[in-house]
């Protein structure tokens, strides 16, 4: 569904300069974005991706994942086609790599109200904006998570952090949570493998924490990629500076997309990442795609809190309504 966009403007001779995301694509007229979806038409900015979902479900919050965001809860998940980074390693690519520059389109029109109304008439506690990048639909996002607020649903994004501090303030008031993917700890991969940038994606974590969003971070651990141990503890120890209460999701890597050199992440590659989160300072680490490493424990005494068998799925084992330790009564970081 094409519609006015936002966050853009005129930049001389036709041209239009958008500002979404960190590449600030300066737009001849007739021409898309690097995301392929927005497009300049007689001088102004237009978005292909309102309305048009191309992937919708209920999930588990942890599938985000989130673990200390509304634990055992379901969330509305909701996406349209586009990305703004072309990660070779994409476990969603068949939808995130499809835009409306090359035609496409294998999205339906759904209105905001829509959203909602199937999110609270599945049993859902919140919308997700995840499998493609919801900065390229952040509009249709917008839109959403207004009428989602107004009827008592929570709002979650999981992103690439490549959007830009005014697309983020323009947002905030709806955003409550976000998961945000750290690929890497180095310029020269985010350049090569993603197509984007590292600074950004660091400025974001930090701007997300500081306004007051939950935030959890993941990295998928690629060998030969990002796997050294000294780029994990640059993560685990930028984290920290950030906040010690954001949780470090490590998820292992099995081959996907155009990345199929690589074999999959060795289990004690990350037990070893583990460790280094909790050594940097980190509450809470935890193993994604692993079959362990999943469980909530309290930082203060080691009380099992949450039990996940498969990752997704939640057991709590005390009352965390007031994000308490049950055992021992310490301050449990989170949404509850």
């Amino acid at each position: 569904m094409k519609k006015i966009a936002s966050l853009w403007g005129e930049d001389g001779n036709g041209k239009v300069r958008c500002s979404l995301c960190e590449h600030r694509c300066i737009i001849s007229e007739g021409k898309y974005g690097y995301c392929g979806m927005r497009r300049n038409e007689g001088g102004e900015l237009y978005t292909y991706a309102y309305g048009r979902v191309v992937a919708s479900n209920v999930d588990p919050i942890e599938k985000k994942p989130f673990y200390h965001f509304l634990p055992g809860s379901r969330s509305y998940s909701v996406a349209t086609a586009g990305c703004n980074f072309k990660c070779a390693f994409c476990q969603n690519w068949t939808i995130s790599q499809t835009s409306a520059r090359d035609g496409s389109d294998p999205g339906r029109d759904v209105s905001p109200e829509g959203i909602v109304g199937e999110a609270i008439g599945k049993g859902c506690r919140s919308i997700s904006y995840t499998y493609t990048e919801p900065t390229i639909f952040l509009e249709f996002a917008r839109d959403i998570g207004i009428k989602a607020k107004a009827e008592g649903l929570k709002n979650n994004i999981v992103t690439n952090g490549y959007m830009t501090p005014e697309a983020l303030h323009w947002f905030r008031p709806v955003l409550d949570a976000a998961n945000i993917d750290l690929k890497s700890f180095r310029d020269d991969t985010y350049r090569r493998v993603c197509g984007g940038s590292l600074n950004p994606v660091l400025a974001s974590i930090d701007n997300m924490k500081m306004s007051g969003v939950w935030v959890e971070v993941t990295t998928l651990v690629v060998p030969g990629l990002n796997d050294s141990a000294k780029e994990l503890k640059d993560i685990a120890l930028f984290l920290a500076s950030v906040g010690s209460d954001i949780p470090w999701h490590i998820s292992r890597f099995h081959p996907d997309h155009l990345y199929t050199e690589a074999s999959p992440t060795p289990m004690e590659t990350m037990r070893i990442a583990f460790d280094i989160g909790r050594e940097a300072g980190l509450k809470y680490v935890y193993l994604g795609n692993a079959n362990e490493g999943s469980d909530t424990r309290c930082p203060e005494c080691g009380t099992l809190l949450i039990e996940r068998g498969d990752g997704f799925t939640s057991e709590p084992t005390g009352d965390l309504r007031l994000g308490r330790c049950v055992n021992c009564g310490f301050r449990v970081d989170g949404v509850w």
